[in-house]
């Protein structure tokens, strides 16, 4: 009984993964439409059902949207960080991991990612580092603005690596971050404190100096550490919960 429960999910999943390589095959890019339900029926030689459950899992997974109504069906989407964002935290929470996890992995990853960004970042993508550092800096009494910032900032760098594994990473950890009410303020000294350390992160990679820039972002991430290490331990001490945040 078990086995049999089970095989229908084994099904849908591999008929997943063929829709996704005929995704590739057919060169399909975003906002293509899948073909109808009746011809991917007559097309994958499956039931209704398994189909419907493989195109809601690539509709879970950000590969596809299901449009309703005449006209509609699935239509070829681009995934970004959301789930794997929802994968960590769950992982994290079932192990027991608090916040501090996040902020120690990032402590690793981030000098590793601004020293490949000091050797293959795009000028694109420089001035708009160089952007999110001003842009900081004029609206230092903002915390909104400066949370906001202090991602972007964090985002441009992880893409700018020339590594799509670290770009995922960086936006799905700043996601469980963003996604949970872990009431860590910054005061405006610290604000100011934290922009001096992107500017000096920023100065760094423009100068396409791998070295300096990795020892600039791995001081900035020990220096978050420290401040919340003090002024709220108990903050990085709490277990990571799925769904806590606003």
């Amino acid at each position: 009984m078990s086995s049999t429960a089970m095989r229908p999910q084994k099904t849908a999943m591999l008929l997943a993964q063929r829709i996704v390589a005929d995704i590739n095959r057919r060169g399909n890019t975003v906002g293509d439409r899948l073909p109808p339900e009746r011809v991917m029926l007559e097309e994958y030689e499956v039931g209704r059902g398994t189909l419907r459950e493989s195109l809601r899992f690539l509709e879970l997974q950000g590969v596809i949207a299901l449009k309703p109504g005449p006209g509609g069906g699935p239509v070829v989407q681009q995934p970004d960080a959301t789930s794997l964002a929802t994968s960590l935290t769950l992982l994290l929470q079932f192990a027991n991991a608090p916040f501090r996890t996040i902020a120690e992995a990032r402590g690793g990853l981030e000098p590793m990612m601004a020293q490949l960004a000091a050797q293959r970042m795009s000028d694109e993508q420089l001035l708009d580092l160089r952007a999110s550092v001003e842009n900081m800096h004029e609206h230092l009494d903002d915390q909104t603005v400066f949370l906001e910032e202090n991602k972007r900032f964090h985002d441009v760098i992880a893409h700018g690596s020339g590594n799509a594994m670290f770009g995922y990473l960086v936006d799905a950890l700043l996601g469980i971050l963003d996604g949970s009410a872990i009431g860590i303020d910054y005061p405006e000294v610290r604000r100011v404190a934290v922009h001096k350390a992107h500017l000096s992160i920023y100065e760094a990679i423009a100068e396409r100096d791998p070295a300096a820039s990795a020892e600039a972002m791995s001081d900035h991430i020990q220096q978050y550490l420290k401040y919340a290490e003090k002024k709220f331990p108990d903050v990085l001490a709490a277990p990571i919960v799925w769904g806590t945040g606003s």
